[in-house]
């Protein structure tokens, strides 16, 4: 078929128990039922690809069927004859599982070995989905609470100080004598933690809102009343806790432990389900390979920086990883005198585009072909030699190949 200059899609919406009641649906525009929405997936994934109503069809399809016109030689010749990345929406009311994501030659070796070992890909033991790496990064649209990357060890040690919890002092004595690796191995291999959990939570809910260290007992106190017992909460101090504002972002490189606490924000990610999971969760915890996967550096500060706004994107996001990148463009800030709506022409020869209207309206124009978009609704872009224009109010965000 035809491949149109745009295309609206819509997003496909994935009901998890950790997700908001409230916030996709008021983000749509829609009446809560009382299901927790989690995530509102806009991409070719093969377990929910979005649809292209106008073309009866999904994304996945509209791509396999000319994958050069759709994606580009570009992508095509690195990544293949698919979409290698996943835009959504991302809403949490619950936390989400403390877990780390493989390099791509672990994740290959990984799947290879599990393949060769017969255990089924859908198998709950299953470490490795694919033989794909899963780098994320994530932009807040509202204050996002999470857990990224390993607190450097000299703070954490002075925090443990001030919490004095006696339960706490052999994990202690284990990060100041040996380490990251070594404090984290301890925890993940108590033979009973149920002291040491219910001493933290405990202690979390003894603490000051203007204590230096209030923001890891929130953290540790959302963890354990949501995985009550969970190694999770204990394991939570280890980490750096971040409040990122609105338009802020974290990137969760290969090997960064992390976990999402509570708020909404549009997350990207490489296509890929490899996820090796170490608390807050029922699922299946597989230690030695985590502590093979898993990167003990210190990350002093997990925010990701904002690269400056080329093609009159408002934020940019490059990430280390060819996969993907995420630019935001504030519409308004184009507004020109005597104007209702601002106006930018973007987009980088070659490659495709997702587009995501996250506040206001925009008009997505390619040539003359248009795509109107409210909040929570996507256009996707074909690979083009030029630029295309945003017209509108708001937010929006442009996804693409790094």
């Amino acid at each position: 078929m035809p491949v149109p200059p745009v295309v609206a899609i819509e997003g496909v919406v994935r009901t998890y128990a950790w997700g908001s009641t409230t916030a996709i649906q008021r983000l749509l525009g829609t009446e809560p039922d009382g299901v927790p929405a989690a995530e509102l997936w806009f991409g070719a994934h093969p377990g929910d690809p979005a649809l292209v109503p106008s073309l009866n069809t999904t994304l996945s399809a509209l791509i396999a069927a000319d994958p050069v016109e759709t994606l580009g030689a570009r992508t095509v010749s690195q990544f293949g004859p698919r979409l290698p990345f996943l835009l959504k929406v991302l809403a949490a009311d619950k936390a989400l599982s403390m877990q780390v994501h493989p390099t791509l030659a672990q994740a290959q070796a990984g799947f290879a070995a599990e393949d060769a070992a017969g255990i089924a890909r859908d198998a709950v033991n299953r470490n490795y989905r694919d033989a794909n790496h899963k780098p994320e990064l994530l932009c807040a649209l509202t204050p996002f609470e999470a857990l990224c990357g390993f607190r450097p060890v000299a703070d954490t040690l002075a925090m443990l100080d001030d919490w004095a919890v006696p339960e706490f002092a052999p994990v202690r004595e284990s990060l100041a004598q040996d380490g990251l690796r070594a404090a984290f191995t301890y925890l993940l291999t108590l033979a009973d933690s149920t002291p040491l959990v219910a001493a933290v939570a405990a202690r979390a809910a003894q603490f000051d809102p203007s204590s230096p260290w209030a923001g890891p007992a929130r953290a540790a106190g959302l963890a354990a009343a949501d995985f009550p017992g969970d190694i999770g909460a204990v394991l939570s101090l280890l980490l750096n806790y971040i409040v990122l504002q609105p338009g802020e972002a974290t990137y969760l490189s290969a090997g960064t432990v992390h976990a999402y606490l509570r708020g909404t924000g549009v997350e990207i990610m490489a296509t890929s389900d490899n996820v090796l999971r170490c608390g807050l969760t029922p699922k299946h915890i597989d230690v030695p390979e985590l502590l093979k996967i898993t990167n003990f550096t210190e990350l002093a500060d997990p925010r990701w920086p904002d690269d400056g706004a080329p093609f009159g994107f408002s934020a940019d996001f490059r990430v280390p990883v060819a996969d993907f990148a995420l630019h935001s463009a504030d519409l308004d800030a184009y507004r020109k005198p005597a104007q209702d709506v601002g106006s930018c022409a973007t987009g980088t020869a070659g490659l495709p585009y997702l587009v995501l209207c996250a506040s206001g309206s925009v008009r997505v124009d390619v040539d003359g072909t248009t795509v109107d978009l409210a909040p929570g609704h996507a256009a996707f872009v074909p690979a083009r030699e030029q630029a295309f224009t945003l017209r509108g109010t708001g937010q929006t965000f442009l996804a693409t190949v790094g």
